[in-house]
């Protein structure tokens, strides 16, 4: 399974997926550009901006990317 299939298929079961999951789950560093390419082909992703407070107190911004599924289709798992 390449690093596009697992974040698609975390997408698809999780509903939405944040670069650290992708990441620590997946060894996938370069999650905008699995998203994008993604919506290059055809799905609806969102990106939700989310903040939180850093380690040194700092407030931080990270993205959450949110997979709507089409409620009239069965997608499968096909990446090539």
């Amino acid at each position: 399974m390449n690093k596009t299939t697992a974040v698609l298929s975390h997408l698809m079961d999780n509903g939405s997926i944040t670069s650290m999951d992708a990441i620590e789950r997946y060894g996938a560093t370069r999650l905008s550009a699995i998203i994008f390419n993604l919506r290059r082909r055809g799905y609806d992703i969102e990106t939700v901006t989310m903040g939180m407070t850093d380690r040194y107190g700092h407030a931080v911004n990270y993205a959450k990317y949110v997979l709507h599924e089409k409620e009239d289709s069965q997608e499968t798992l096909q990446i090539e």
